[in-house]
């Protein structure tokens, strides 16, 4: 095999339906697999879907795992693991008088993802179990107030006799998170200690976690669920991720797994802080949209990816997408940095239901998943999902859904959505699973056009970037109207979230809440002091980010490190992420660098009419990144082949039913397809991983990126 053809990155996107894997060659160029996810062993699916993607290339895994130089891992395996509240039994150590902080939550959490209507009524709102119950929860005698001060010290007997009763209480891990020790750590890493040598004492090997060692923030609900996530749901995931690891060096790969960051960066599955890992594929698709923004020059990109379970969308401005600092997940609220994304469980699995008080159509939110719908014998489901009427209606073939692998019964669909969605409406099968796809498309559409406003901006601003598995399907339906610059389907659309994954940088992010505030006309020597307080938190975060990279095999010479910080108008509520314009704080010219980014930062997301000096500035935060460089794909650049679509490519014709009738839709090979052809609706453009529908009043152009133009013909 020649040198240029050697593959060297594997992204995967190991999703609640589907497995995608995404290769890529030293010459840039890629293939995707994809595969039906396994909860169960998900280093198998993992597995399949790589042979799949592989034979495009006639290829076999233990051929070209060897090769490979990076892998990077994404899915929603922890997240799963919370949901269902299948994680570690974990005992908490807390102040004495704060036990039932955790349970409360700060009281938000009991109408998390909640709708307006169901908010405005308390009786409607619950408390999800928690993560730790109050019969393994122990308060120790200690306060440190908000400046640091101790004021009452910790009474180390107390936390010997906790440790006790939690080991007796069946703990396999132990939590300690005490108030204010972002301020000063010393009383809470004293009780780490004294917890560590009880541990020894009593001859019981589990692992103790100080918040302050993972997330030493504000906001004690936020940190506490943080770490306890840590133990609960991270160490548990670390031997599903180890159990990949070993799949891949079963079959000769050398490198060492990294898994996708909540903060957009990739770090290894041995890192310390491993809950920041909790969400991941969502995330891989916006770093793929980044960088190919980047790659055409586009600022402004709406990031839409819909799968079996839900529609994700994110906003890119000006080339930057913004990070949440205080973010909810799975109905905890946490301290972890988030690539802001809005979620709906919306997707191309979601079971379809009539409201029985109202008799409307409902949709979701719990979904197939892998087991696609009632047209899949298999499945063993009896309820009607979206794709159930994808099938019906033409869009699907079912003869070719993951490229043949699993064979839909069209007519098996038919009686479920006849029987239970069709007759009860008094409609044809038909008009009735239409209705389903436009009353999904409706909602996708409004709730895209919805979050793009109400963070002041309008569609026509925008790119709209459309993937995942289902993306391409309804990419039409939720664009129609909303006036976007231009709508782009990638050819590797089912695969994207692994391309996203395998552009990301393999970074470690390291966050520490600090409190400056500084008036507008600050002294020389106040600025002098805040640059200090900074600095001195960089430093230590410093440390840390090396210190990941160095369990890595990497020296510390290698690390390229990049500082940050959150800054807000003192009095305002929200902070804004900064990346630093200096590498170091000292002078108070610094400072003044270091206000300076946040204004322009401050004028991009709201409006420079909106700055506001005279309040003066806070720093909440500091932040240091840390990465190293690594292999990342290269766009293909094709030759054109003309506007006219190769022969070979047309596969013939399939009834489509749209707008109450059927017509016939030309059906092309998306391989087969070259750059400069020209595509007008009704059509529908098929690979094995994904769909493209392009209806009556559309058209769609391929670029020399392979990269779909869709428009609406006027």
């Amino acid at each position: 095999m020649e040198v240029h053809s050697q593959v060297q990155v594997l992204g995967i996107d190991a999703g609640g339906t589907m497995t995608d894997t995404f290769f890529v060659r030293a010459d840039g160029r890629f293939v995707v697999g994809k595969a039906q996810s396994n909860p169960g062993d998900e280093s198998l699916a993992i597995l399949e879907s790589s042979k799949d993607a592989l034979a495009h290339w006639e290829r076999d895994v233990d051929e070209v795992y060897p090769e490979l130089v990076t892998c990077v891992y994404s899915g929603t395996a922890m997240l799963n693991r919370v949901v269902q509240r299948k994680g570690l039994d974990v005992g908490l150590l807390v102040n004495r008088g704060f036990e039932q902080v955790h349970s409360m939550g700060r009281a938000i959490q009991s109408y998390l993802g909640y709708a307006l209507e169901d908010r405005i009524h308390l009786n409607t709102h619950r408390y999800d179990e928690p993560l730790v119950p109050l019969s393994r929860t122990r308060g120790v005698t200690e306060r440190t107030d908000v400046q640091g001060q101790i004021v009452i010290p910790l009474r180390e007997d107390e936390v010997r006799q906790a440790t006790r009763q939690l080991v007796d209480a069946g703990s396999k891990a132990i939590v300690i998170c005490l108030l204010q020790s972002h301020k000063n750590e010393r009383n809470e890493l004293r009780a780490r200690d004294i917890c560590r040598q009880e541990l020894k004492a009593l001859g019981v090997d589990i692992p103790v976690f100080a918040s302050v060692d993972y997330y030493p923030s504000r906001k004690e609900s936020h940190r506490m669920n943080t770490t306890v996530l840590e133990a609960y749901a991270a160490e548990p995931s670390r031997q599903t991720l180890k159990k990949v690891s070993d799949r891949f060096k079963k079959h000769g790969a050398r490198f060492d797994l990294r898994v996708m960051a909540t903060h957009g960066g990739t770090i290894s599955w041995k890192a310390k802080e491993l809950a920041r890992t909790i969400v991941s594929g969502p995330i891989g698709g916006v770093i793929g949209s980044k960088l190919l923004g980047e790659k055409l020059g586009y600022e402004n990109i709406a990031c839409s990816d819909i799968g079996g379970t839900s529609f994700d969308m994110a906003l890119i401005t000006k080339g930057n997408f913004a990070i949440a600092s205080d973010p909810d997940m799975a109905r905890l609220v946490l301290s972890l940095p988030l690539v802001a994304m809005d979620s709906v469980g919306a997707g191309a699995g979601s079971f379809v239901r009539l409201d029985p008080y109202s008799g409307s159509i409902k949709l979701g939110p719990d979904s197939a998943g892998y087991r696609v719908g009632t047209c899949w014998e298999k499945s063993g489901l009896d309820t009607v999902s979206v794709s159930d009427c994808h099938v019906i209606l033409g869009y699907l073939n079912p003869n070719n859904f993951l490229g043949g692998a699993i064979k839909l019964n069209v007519e098996r669909a038919r009686q479920h959505i006849k029987a239970q969605i069709a007759d009860p409406l008094h409609l044809s099968v038909e008009d009735a699973a239409a209705g389903v796809i436009e009353l999904l498309d409706l909602n996708l559409r409004e709730y895209l056009r919805a979050n793009i406003s109400a963070k002041g901006y309008n569609p026509t601003d925008f790119v709209c970037f459309s993937y995942g598995g289902a993306g391409p399907v309804h990419t039409y339906g939720y664009t129609e109207g909303l006036g976007f610059k231009d709508v782009v389907v990638p050819a590797w659309a089912a695969g994207f979230s692994a391309f996203g994954c395998a552009c990301a940088d393999f970074e470690y992010r390291y966050d520490k809440s600090v409190d400056i505030a500084l008036p507008q006309l600050a002294s020389d020597a106040e600025r002098v002091q805040a640059c200090e307080v900074i600095q001195a938190a960089w430093g230590e975060l410093a440390n840390k980010v090396v210190e990941e990279f160095v369990i890595n095999g990497f020296k510390p010479e290698d690390v390229i490190l990049r500082p940050g910080y959150r800054m807000q108008y003192m009095g305002q509520l929200n902070d804004l992420e900064v990346n630093s314009p200096v590498s170091g704080a000292a002078t108070a010219a610094d400072w003044d660098s270091i206000v300076n980014a946040f204004e322009t930062t401050y004028g991009r997301v709201y409006s420079n009419s909106a700055r506001s000096p005279e309040l003066g500035f806070s720093v909440t935060g500091a932040i240091m990144r840390g990465l190293v460089v690594t292999q990342k794909p290269v766009l293909p650049e094709d030759p054109d082949g003309g506007e006219a679509p190769p022969p070979e490519a047309r596969v013939g014709t399939r009834p489509f039913y749209r707008h109450k009738k059927w017509i016939e839709a030309t059906i092309w090979r998306m391989e087969s397809l070259k750059p400069g052809n020209r595509i007008v609706g009704p059509a529908i453009i098929e690979s094995d991983a994904t769909t493209f529908v392009v209806p009556d009043g559309f058209e769609s152009r391929l670029d020399k990126h392979r990269l779909f133009h869709l428009k609406e013909i006027l």
